[in-house]
């Protein structure tokens, strides 16, 4: 898996003349400079190259050229999360648009990209990855969403801490039927049978997923369904979704909720978790969307908002997005703690890929920049209204 960093440098002839060189440079340290990050310089979080060409590529790629470049190994910084924190604030993106960028935009504003033949893609390139890496990067219950921290000590604790608290949000009780839109491993629907005596279905487009998950669930009244969530059936008490409307895609919100509302009783509850923007722009950030989660998209509150409408109403909503920066710095440090297990079968370059996501999305966290809502939905309006759960406590047995 690991490419040699010759494969993807500059070739000397269509390199560009040193005075280009120098003014791509100037470019970018002007640039970083308003995100208080210096070229070369000695605090964690400045950016230090080690080989020629990485102001060009990120002049001419944006952030693509910026990824890229980190994973072939042409510069650093001792603090990822700490860079990306400040970039984003500053909001520098913005001010980076070449062609390359503008037409991942487009293409995402004016296709459908998560159509139910796309939709496996994400599965087969990101879910579908060795388990191995996941079981040594996630919590023991192998809980692929934000952690709930206002309690936890560790990240397993913050992980049993959010089951919990989803399943006192949809009120399960024993004998209730569970529907799980993008089930993953099944942690919550193992989590709801164990604890909350609920029976489960959950659906995924990932073929690992549904072999390692039946594996962990045997025994329980869980069942895993290799299924796009445009093919569900049946009617459930309560439905969840953690994770996974991130990969549905805008043109498709209507056919999403349409589903659930279908498959929801009158009186039950949908529970939506979802990462979500401040403002309305077009896919996902091209580096995360060709190398991590291809043809993902990230929802606003005014797209839900619409997607809601004539469909559900919205009984509560809980924004705890800062508890994804330490979620993804604690999935980040055992990721690096369980490497020399990977290392000659993965390569050095996937390994910069990982941690370039990792800490670039706890930056991003960090500064605000995106957030993790928790919808919890009702069909017609629960008669004298919603009130949330108390939240778990660090006693949670």
């Amino acid at each position: 898996m690991a490419v040699h960093r010759s494969e993807f440098t500059v070739p000397a002839a269509s390199k560009p003349p040193v005075s280009a060189a120098r003014g791509a440079r100037r470019w970018l340290e002007d640039l970083l400079a308003q995100a208080d990050v210096r070229i070369d310089g000695d605090r964690p979080w400045d950016l230090r190259l080690h080989a020629p060409g990485v102001p060009e590529r990120v002049l001419a790629q944006g952030s693509l050229g910026l990824g890229e470049a980190y994973m072939d190994g042409d510069w650093s910084a001792e603090r990822l999360d700490q860079l990306f924190e400040r970039i984003v604030r500053a909001r520098l993106a913005d001010q980076v648009q070449p062609l390359s960028i503008v037409w991942h935009h487009l293409k995402a504003r004016w296709t459908n990209r998560q159509t139910a033949r796309r939709a496996w893609e994400v599965g087969r390139r990101h879910y579908d990855l060795d388990d191995d890496v996941y079981q040594a990067m996630l919590d023991p219950r192998m809980t692929y969403t934000c952690g709930y921290w206002a309690q936890a000590q560790d990240l397993a604790q913050a992980q049993e801490h959010k089951l919990e608290m989803v399943c006192r949000k949809l009120r399960l009780r024993p004998g209730m039927r569970l529907l799980d839109i993008g089930c993953g491993w099944g942690s919550l629907m193992r989590y709801a049978a164990e604890r909350h005596g609920v029976r489960c279905v959950g659906v995924t487009v990932s073929e690992r997923q549904v072999a390692l998950g039946r594996a962990m669930c045997r025994g329980l009244p869980v069942e895993f369904r290799l299924q796009d969530y445009r093919d569900i059936d049946g009617r459930y008490d309560a439905i969840a979704s953690l994770g996974m409307f991130e990969h549905v895609g805008r043109r498709n919100d209507a056919a999403f909720m349409r589903v659930a509302r279908r498959c929801l009783a009158d009186d039950g509850l949908f529970l939506l978790h979802t990462i979500g923007r401040n403002e309305d722009g077009h896919g996902t950030d091209a580096w995360i969307d060709r190398y991590v989660f291809p043809n993902g998209e990230l929802p606003t509150l005014a797209r839900l908002g619409r997607a809601f409408e004539r469909r559900f109403v919205v009984e509560d909503l809980h924004n705890f997005g800062a508890d994804y920066d330490r979620t993804l710095m604690a999935w980040h440090a055992n990721i690096e703690a369980a490497w020399p297990r990977f290392a000659q079968r993965l390569g050095e370059r996937f390994r910069r890929q990982w941690r370039y996501y990792l800490l670039s999305c706890a930056g991003a966290f960090r500064a605000r920049d995106i957030q993790l809502w928790q919808f919890v939905l009702s069909k017609d309006g629960l008669r004298g209204g919603y009130e949330r759960p108390a939240a778990p406590s660090a006693t949670l047995a």
